[in-house]
């Protein structure tokens, strides 16, 4: 039972005297189900208030703290006809994965009725010039009826429980003329059956209903998400921290009971559970996801450190000052959810557009009902054309028109290395007209490589990589690889500081320049490599200095010159001026600002929208989350961190740009089908409607014409395909 339910671990205080919950609900397709909601859930007491995201199904509640417990919320909207759980992502995928395989289900079943039910009807149709006898044609009827109507009311259940959730919250939505339209239209056949009646509809029920399931199938497909950023934060916050107790003693002690002013323990290879202040210990620690920093940041007592930052070489004794909330991943997540909640408005400003069409088919089709009538025909004449109405104004050819593009183009691109993870993406995509690149693993590769590799000695070279083999920094990569080592040399580590070893009989070292003492061989590096990690080999009387960086990708000038021709390119980075200027300098960037924090991205984007500018974000770390939900498109290397991956609309895969450049072309030209098969269906309805008002059309060629409308827009959709050959 619902009162049974310990939900209090899901409910969160974002403020003094309020308490929120994330919600997952399944049902929701349309505008008016968000009306449902979010009104159904506001005239419950001490509600303050409910927002749902039509992308991804996520209603979240706020109310007075102490006014009603969190399961009353569920109960509420379990009575609206929307059965809702605690978000967790994986729960949120298994809903999404659970209604895609129903929706398949339903439309094999409207697909088995309907080739059932037209091979039944062509029979009398091929029969009709020797007008087959009463019994031939009532028993093929009765057959028509015991294969449709149960096919019928398995196969649209996704559309008469979505009705009947509308009517019940007092909202129509577009699935109620639907439903309408295919059970008035099997009532009438079945009365016509039973009244020996020549003509009836079943076949343009069942096909009315296959149509509409494959077009919801395909916008099923393109909204469900693969990840979510919940997990991916939840995967990077610690649940349990080393707490350090004044007699000295290392104790496991869960996140909630840390206070700030207490001491834990990082140990090398963990994440840092708090925010706090080193109090002793040397180290270094991976920052990148948190700053965007190339290098790994080296830290001393009374260096600052933050949860969900890497701790690499050494032990760290921290001084807490936020554990668990107000933590950097805490204001990350804030940002993020802010970022979420204001693009969810374009989708609820489509859905609005649609929920006024829903009343105008009703009462078009009651109006030409009535019409009839006080013209003197029957009201059996009269129902059959208001039917036809129905269903040739049933949105077949609106519910495809843009899903079948998105699906079509997503192949195309796919096929160019870009997978989306938001069909609406393809159409912002087209409009923007601004290009946003972070530098650190966006512009340039993920991993770091030797800049210098040219300049040192092959032998020099070939000591640095066995020495880089003892050690564990991950800088030391860089040198393996450019080296080549296999063998390792006998050496010694030294956190944060490098690996000292004997060769030939000599003392050798391999680790920082200042460790090393190589300062004078380094300013000359440091110079030409502005942006490079510096590593020192110490010989006996002489120093090698290795420049180490993240190179820009291959073709990284190239798309940003061709991306520049028709849009505005700037760089915005949480990395080194020094970094970030010689990487705009190399690229031909102007615009660019360095040493960013992720308030400072979405300021600059908001910017960049107050001023008319429609601007597609491209990033890849966690400090680019927020930045990537706020702008108004954006996308992230597969290299990217999780959260920034969730965020993003779309990922590129491999190392270069080129998908970028390509997903502004397919997109440019998948915006053009979208409209031309708006266009199309919008004159479809232009000519068809008054056509079944007058009485020209009859349910079944009204099934027809809808069905051909269907095809026409599903085969311009398919226009999207890429000419070109994939890159390889």
């Amino acid at each position: 039972m619902t009162e049974s339910q310990d939900l209090s671990h899901f409910v969160r205080h974002p403020a003094d005297g309020v308490a929120a919950m994330d919600l997952v609900v399944n049902g929701v397709y349309c505008g008016a189900c968000i009306v449902a909601i979010e009104k159904g859930l506001g005239k419950e007491a001490g509600v303050r208030g409910a927002r749902v995201n039509l992308a991804n199904k996520r209603v979240t509640v706020e109310w007075d703290d102490g006014a009603l417990e969190a399961p009353v919320i569920l109960e509420r909207l379990e009575a609206l006809g929307y059965p809702a759980f605690p978000f967790t992502a994986e729960a949120a995928d298994s809903v999404e994965a659970q209604e895609e395989k129903r929706l398949l289900r339903c439309l094999g079943v409207a697909a088995f009725g309907a080739m059932n039910v037209m091979l039944l009807s062509v029979s009398l149709w091929a029969g009709a010039e020797n007008d087959p006898n009463a019994a031939t044609r009532d028993l093929f009827h009765w057959l028509s009826a015991l294969v449709a109507l149960p096919c019928a009311a398995y196969a649209g259940m996704p559309f008469f429980e979505s009705a009947a959730r509308s009517i019940r919250a007092g909202a129509l939505n577009m699935d109620v003329p639907i439903s309408l339209g295919v059970i008035l239209a099997l009532a009438l056949s079945v009365l016509q059956t039973v009244t020996h009646q020549h003509g009836s509809y079943y076949e343009g029920a069942v096909m009315l209903l296959m149509f509409l399931l494959a077009g919801r199938l395909l916008d099923q497909r393109m909204r469900r998400r693969t990840r979510d950023y919940a997990i991916n934060l939840s995967a990077m916050r610690a649940d349990r921290a080393v707490k350090l107790t004044d007699d000295g003693e290392a104790r496991e002690t869960p996140i909630a009971a840390v206070r700030p002013g207490d001491l834990v323990l990082a140990r090398p290879g963990e994440r840092i559970a708090v925010d706090g202040t080193v109090e002793d210990g040397r180290s270094e620690v991976d920052q990148s996801l948190v700053t965007g920093e190339t290098a790994p940041a080296p830290v001393s007592p009374g260096a600052p450190v933050y949860a969900g930052t890497l701790n690499l070489t050494g032990a760290l004794c921290i001084r807490v000052q936020n554990a668990g909330t107000g933590t950097f991943l805490d204001e990350v997540n804030g940002l993020l959810v802010n970022a979420v909640e204001q693009r969810s408005s374009y989708v609820r400003l489509a859905d609005r557009a649609a929920r006024l069409y829903v009343p105008v088919v009703h009462v078009t089709a009651l109006l030409t009902f009535f019409a009839w009538l006080a013209l003197g025909a029957g009201w059996q004449p009269a129902l059959t054309i208001a039917i036809t109405v129905l269903i040739i104004t049933c949105p077949c050819a609106l519910g495809l028109a843009v899903p079948a593009v998105q699906v079509v183009a997503a192949g195309a691109l796919f096929r160019r290395g870009l997978i989306l993870h938001s069909g609406e993406a393809l159409e912002r995509l087209a409009d923007s007209d601004s290009v946003v690149f972070d530098k650190t693993g966006t512009l340039t590769l993920p991993r770091p490589v030797l800049a210098n590799v040219a300049d040192v000695a092959p032998a020099d070279l070939a000591l640095a990589g066995r020495l880089a083999l003892a050690s564990r920094h991950p800088l030391a990569k860089a040198i393996v690889e450019a080296a080549g080592a296999q063998s390792p040399l006998t050496a010694e580590e030294f956190p944060g500081e490098g690996v000292s070893g004997e060769f030939k009989g000599s003392p050798v070292r391999l680790g920082s320049v200042a460790w090393v003492a190589a300062e004078r061989e380094a300013a000359p590096v440091a110079e030409r490599w502005p942006d490079a990690s510096l590593i020192a080999l110490a010989l006996p009387g002489r120093a090698v200095v290795f420049a180490i960086r993240q190179a820009l990708r291959a073709d990284a000038a190239a798309v940003v010159a061709e991306l520049a021709r028709e849009r505005q390119v700037e760089i915005l980075s949480g990395d080194r001026e020094p970094a970030v200027a010689l990487a705009a300098r190399e690229l031909g960037v102007t615009r660019y600002a360095a040493g960013l924090k992720p308030a400072d991205k979405i300021a600059r984007l908001k910017a960049l929208k107050e001023a008319g500018r429609r601007p597609l974000m491209i990033g890849d770390g966690l400090n680019d989350a927020p930045a990537l939900a706020a702008a108004y498109v954006s996308i992230s290397p597969i290299s990217a961190a999780h959260v920034a991956q969730a965020q993003a609309d779309a990922l590129f895969l491999g190392d270069c740009l080129a998908p970028v450049a390509d997903a502004m072309r397919i997109s440019t030209k998948a915006r053009r089908l979208m409209v031309q098969n708006l266009w199309i269906s919008a004159i479809y309805n232009a000519i068809a409607v008054p056509l079944a008002v007058l009485g020209f059309v009859t349910p079944l060629i009204a099934a027809l014409a809808m069905s051909g409308s269907s095809v026409v827009v599903t085969l311009n959709a398919l226009r999207a395909r890429d000419p070109n050959r994939p890159r390889a």
